[in-house]
């Protein structure tokens, strides 16, 4: 399934085709030009203009809408902030912890979604860890298991980052909305890849930069709060934009606006903003569900690929419900690093990982436009490094 049968209208749109096998998506994306462009049109008005010129705050309102639109959620209910870690130590900070609350959490999670909450033991909250058979492994079974009666929170990934695990998360939302606990997501490694719908999944919190599978900038993301909880969880970063400050004056209290701008502080990342909105209006465009079909159909034809070269695959195979477009893997006769140099060589850029004893393993994290003919040529990469 294709989606772009037509080879110069790929490398046009994505035009880091033109010379590299780019399989680093669950890393830091290579622009597409078509957000490249709005970044570019942006900066270049900004020569022109002061940067907040007239349609800028429109156009912001719009991407507001466009992200609430990606997930399932209302404008209001959307902050415009980066990177991934700057919300989650929003909610992390925000909230009213009192001694004995508990966190559950993974340590096995990419630290951004680690150290945000350990922190909290300063301020006598317990941080319990889940303890998955197999990295990433989270099942609602396993989580289910791991609350008390003083759990607060469980802050969980919607996929795994070394091993691609994609977590159920409309199940464990649904176990712990009914047991009125709160859910916070690092969904970053899968929003652009797999749809998401926070009011089926009861998210409470939600934070994602997009900067992977959702194709855009750096150090710009979408941050979701439920407004209910907008009174709960207090912003820690103060400043004009979103205390009330008539005619830019300082009044002498505190009152937050009553969005969810009231979690951006000042002014904005606005050609991130921009760039993610083409992003964003791509997958729109696409639909997310061809997106996602796609990405598992390379999955499927990459892994008994590997498999047959003897590889050994760590996390879901192709066939599993929880599989993502990540796939991790190792070979017994060479090292991952030096297959990566390998692949370098080629251009053919992956992502070298290690796991916790210090084993290296290739990443292969391909996007909707990759191609199997691309997979076939770091395949045979692969298998002159292992011979």
């Amino acid at each position: 399934m294709n989606l772009f049968p037509n080879e110069g209208q790929r490398r046009t749109m994505f035009p880091v085709c033109r010379d590299q096998i780019f399989f680093a998506h669950a890393g830091v994306t290579a622009l597409p030009q078509f957000v490249a462009d709005a970044v570019c049109v942006y900066t270049q008005q900004s020569s022109r203009n002061a940067q907040e010129f007239g349609d800028v705050l429109r156009e912001v309102k719009d991407a507001r809408q466009v992200c609430a639109r990606f997930i399932g959620a209302n404008p209001d209910e959307i902050a415009l902030l980066g990177p991934t870690s700057l919300g989650l130590s929003l909610f992390a900070n925000g909230l009213d912890w009192q001694p004995g609350d508990e966190v559950l959490c993974y340590h096995g999670d990419y630290p951004a979604n680690v150290y945000p909450w350990i922190d909290l033991r300063r301020r006598g909250v317990t941080v319990r860890y889940l303890e998955p058979s197999a990295p990433g492994e989270i099942t609602p079974d396993l989580v289910a298991a791991a609350l008390t009666p003083k759990t607060k929170l469980v802050a969980l990934a919607s996929a795994h980052f070394f091993t691609g695990y994609r977590i159920d998360v409309e199940a464990i939302g649904k176990l712990l909305h009914e047991r009125n606990i709160l859910f916070s997501v690092d969904a970053i490694q899968t929003l652009g890849a797999f749809p998401l719908d926070v009011e089926k999944a009861h998210i409470d919190f939600l934070s994602a930069d997009a900067h992977k599978w959702m194709l855009g900038p750096l150090a710009i993301g979408i941050v979701y709060v439920r407004k209910a909880h907008f009174e709960r969880l207090r912003p820690t970063l103060l400043g004009a934009w979103n205390v009330i400050s008539p005619n830019f004056n300082a009044l002498d209290e505190i009152r937050f606006v009553p969005s969810a701008q009231r979690y951006e502080p000042g002014v904005l990342n606005i050609a991130g903003i921009l760039g993610m909105r083409a992003a964003l209006s791509f997958f729109h465009a696409q639909g997310p569900d061809r997106i996602a079909a796609r990405l598992l159909e390379l999955k499927a034809y990459l892994v008994p690929r590997l498999t047959a070269l003897g590889f050994q695959i760590l996390g879901p195979d192709h066939k599993s419900p929880a599989a993502t477009c990540i796939t991790t893997f190792r070979h017994e006769k060479a090292s991952s690093t030096a297959l990566f140099t390998a692949l370098e060589k080629k251009r053919i850029v992956a992502s070298l990982r290690h796991d916790r004893e210090g084993r290296d393993y290739l990443r292969f994290s391909p996007h909707c436009y990759n191609t199997e003919e691309e997979i076939d040529t770091a395949l045979g990469v692969l298998r002159q490094g292992i011979s």
